[in-house]
């Protein structure tokens, strides 16, 4: 059977699924800023410059976000304004300032809608009572667009997914109608913008057209959602943000020299845009443009819509905001938010009117105080990596970074410059409300667990599994390419063996034999091919013939063999082997005897799993089949909600697809958990499994029991699993998966291959 996927599979995908705000935005930004700089005629010097510096800020940034893609499965997406980065200040601020792009994007783009709709029904821009028609309108439509996205995702995809293709078409058709009547002419830039009588309007008209940047960090956020490894999922994330962006650009540069020559910015009847598609377009295409900007628009404002219902989900398991804001109804979704930004958004109708350009100041203020957050968290972090490295990639990178991250600021000062007055001063009053409103909210309602709060997370970053770290870096895929095998000349120890070489076949891997002579004094490797030497102590070269016995009787596998011998102590030394050949996995037999030199692998595993950076698959020998061999049919994976705990996800996912396995999920109440405990990680199992079967795995979810070490035993057994996997560091609120308690019990207790993923501080956790 074919893998079956609900991921994005390529940029195109990609383009259509986030891209509907930023494809908007040619639609409305020209009418403001053509009507600045006609009306003080000023355009034919200004005009180029603002585009060119426009599109300039959109390949910075661009180029940037590229960066902010691979590194958002650790949290570095959307603003960048993370709490590990930043601190828990950072929540709060990034909350608020999201909090109010949602509204207003609902606010934008609803107002351009009922202008497009105005276009062609001028009646609308009469009044009773004092209020336009068109405000009835618009709230109209504020409320069917709310209670469509509170029906669930799937009624707002069917309802509003074909939109941006049909804008993306739209566009492209206006291009090509441009340079088929017009001819191809680029907006022509003149140093004069830039002198001090007009650099004002130069930068005036340059903060009112920068609302093209609004809804590229969402590209970052959508990188999880992509199908393939971390890398090909960043890539084409990045596709999917050139398609968009490049659209918008190729349209400022085309087609808005088209709209200053032909549209009359003072008409207040008629938008420019839709003059220009007049007079471009046959009939009825200039109609059929209308109603595709009214369902991309619709579109653009029920995806504000969703994202904060995702952000009051995130705040209300981290008890920032009251339980009942995040509630979920019958179709899963939390509806309130939602709610209360439709009566926000009708209420700013009522009093302010439904002209996008009342709102666009504030806007385009939020929009560029969050890349320009994005900007100097990603130098951030690559000042901290050049720290680590220097490369002149990285140092190139640094230094576009930093020009984006300064053009970025320099636009919000630019912006809270010219349009303080009309609106940007909110900003001031807005935040601290809020930012007050989440601190008061979490000091009443107090820390939240540990899952909860890891809930919280997950759901605000739109993603579920982690990423693996190592040797500081992040990737969503894990690879075993050499396997080491810890041999003492015992035949428990050869236990470990078929194991051993089922997996190096089923991943193409090597298969290193290392054995150790227990001594005190300093430590002497003898690789393969051996060293002829006399100087070969007696234990060493018998402990030499021994594994060169075991490599011949092996030779007639496809499997690539190796081996190497050592002296000193025990888990050191492997640990040391392990760490030179590169080992991926040690997979070793928890007891055994050498007839030569007494030592316990029993013992040499506990030690080696408090010291090792590598993973160490555990095999106890006994009566029972499964103790001595698996085919890894079913894999028991024990989380507890922490982000450390998650750090076996990538191999159970790397052993499962190449194996066919099933992975079961379990999490373990700590004593007595609260219902309220038991329900968050069950939705939080939940979610990783809907992530693991997204990804073609098979993937089931069980939270049960209460003595953490008893029940992973129980469930292994009852559940007929063939490995148990966990991280040996993980701190959660359900309980803690750590070496000398959870761990130690469940490796002595059962008889099934036991897979620990050791978790380091030196991995930055």
């Amino acid at each position: 059977m074919s893998h079956v996927s609900h991921k994005l599979s390529n940029s195109f995908e990609g383009a259509l699924a986030g891209g509907g705000d930023p494809a908007t935005s040619p639609l409305y930004v020209f009418g403001p800023f053509l009507k600045l700089i006609v009306v003080a005629g000023v355009a034919q010097i200004t005009f180029g410059a603002s585009v060119w510096l426009v599109v300039l800020t959109v390949a910075m940034v661009s180029a940037m976000y590229r960066l902010v893609m691979a590194w958002v499965t650790d949290g570095s997406g959307g603003s960048g304004l993370s709490e590990e980065e930043f601190g828990g200040w950072a929540v709060k601020i990034n909350a608020s300032i999201t909090f109010i792009e949602y509204t207003l994007t609902f606010l934008v783009s609803m107002a351009a809608l009922v202008t497009f709709i105005a276009d062609r029904l001028p009646i609308l821009n009469e009044a009773v009572y004092g209020i336009q028609y068109r405000t009835f309108v618009a709230i109209f439509l504020s409320i069917l667009t709310g209670w469509l996205v509170n029906r669930g995702p799937k009624m707002a995809a069917r309802a509003f997914g074909p939109a941006t293709a049909a804008v993306l078409l739209l566009l492209w058709v206006m291009v090509i109608a441009t340079i088929w009547k017009l001819g191809f002419h680029l907006p022509s830039l003149t140093w004069q913008a830039f002198s001090s009588d007009y650099i004002g309007f130069t930068f005036g008209g340059y903060a009112r057209i920068l609302a093209v940047m609004t809804g590229i960090e969402i590209f970052a956020n959508l990188v999880a959602a992509y199908d393939g490894p971390p890398q090909q999922k960043a890539s084409k994330s990045f596709g999917s943000l050139l398609i968009i962006m490049g659209t918008t650009s190729v349209t400022m540069l085309v087609v808005g020299p088209a709209i200053f020559q032909l549209a009359d910015p003072t008409l207040e009847s008629v938008s420019v845009f839709t003059q220009t598609m007049d007079l471009l377009l046959p009939a009825p295409l200039p109609y059929v443009g209308t109603l595709i900007g009214i369902a991309v628009l619709l579109s653009a404002s029920a995806a504000s819509a969703q994202g904060l219902q995702n952000l009051f989900l995130g705040l209300r398991y981290r008890h920032y905001i009251p339980a009942v804001l995040g509630q979920r109804n019958q179709f899963e979704v939390a509806d309130k938010p939602v709610w209360i930004e439709v009566a926000i958004v009708a209420i700013c109708f009522l009093f302010f009117g439904t002209d996008e350009e009342t709102y666009l100041a504030i806007y385009a203020a939020g929009v560029f105080i969050l890349l320009s957050m994005t900007g100097w968290a990603a130098a951030k972090r690559l000042i901290r990596q050049m720290r680590t490295q220097f490369t002149l990639n990285r140092f190139a990178a640094l230094g576009g970074t930093a020009v984006a991250a300064l053009l970025t600021s320099g636009a919000t000062i630019i912006i809270f410059y010219e349009r303080f007055a009309e609106g940007a001063w909110t900003y001031f009053i807005l935040i601290p409300i809020l930012y007050m409103l989440l601190t008061f909210f979490r000091r009443r309602l107090g820390d939240p667990t540990p899952v909860a709060e890891r809930l919280g997370r997950l759901i605000a970053e739109r993603r579920y599994v982690s990423a693996f770290q190592q040797d500081g870096r992040r990737s969503g895929q894990v690879t075993l390419e050499n396997i080491v095998v810890p041999l003492d000349g015992s035949a428990f120890a050869e236990q470990a063996l078929p194991l051993a070489q089922m997996l190096c076949h089923t991943h193409q891997a090597t298969l290193t034999l290392v054995s150790v002579e227990e001594r005190a004094d300093a430590r002497r490797l003898i690789p393969h091919p051996p060293i002829q030497s006399t100087r070969i102590s007696g234990d060493l070269a018998e402990r030499e013939d021994y594994l060169s016995q075991v490599a011949w009787r092996m030779s007639a596998t496809d499997i690539r063999l190796d081996f190497a011998v050592s002296s000193g102590t025990v888990a050191n030394e492997i640990n040391t082997l392990a760490h030179d050949t590169g080992a991926d996995l040690i997979v070793m037999s928890t007891h055994g005897r050498s007839g030569l030199d007494r030592w316990l692998i029993g013992s040499a595993a506990h030690k080696l799993i408090q010291i090792s950076n590598t993973p160490l698959l555990l095999i106890r020998p006994g009566d029972e089949w499964r103790s001595r061999g698996t085919l890894m049919r079913r894999l028991l994976v024990t989380l507890d909600g922490s982000k450390v705990a998650e750090e076996v996800l990538p191999y159970a996912k790397a052993l499962a697809s190449r194996l066919k396995s099933e992975i079961l999920l379990l999490s373990v109440p700590a004593g007595f958990g609260t219902e309220v405990e038991i329900m968050q990680m069950r939705e939080y199992l939940d979610g990783v499994a809907t992530n693991l079967r997204a990804e073609g795995l098979q993937a089931q979810a069980m939270v049960t029991g209460s003595a953490a070490a008893q029940t992973i035993v129980h469930v292994s057994e009852s559940e007929r699993v063939d490995l148990i996997m966990l991280a040996t560091r993980g701190a959660g609120g359900m309980d803690r998966f750590m070496i000398g308690s959870t761990t130690d019990r469940v490796v002595r207790h059962t008889q099934r291959p036991v897979f620990l993923v050791p978790v380091r501080r030196w991995r930055g956790l």
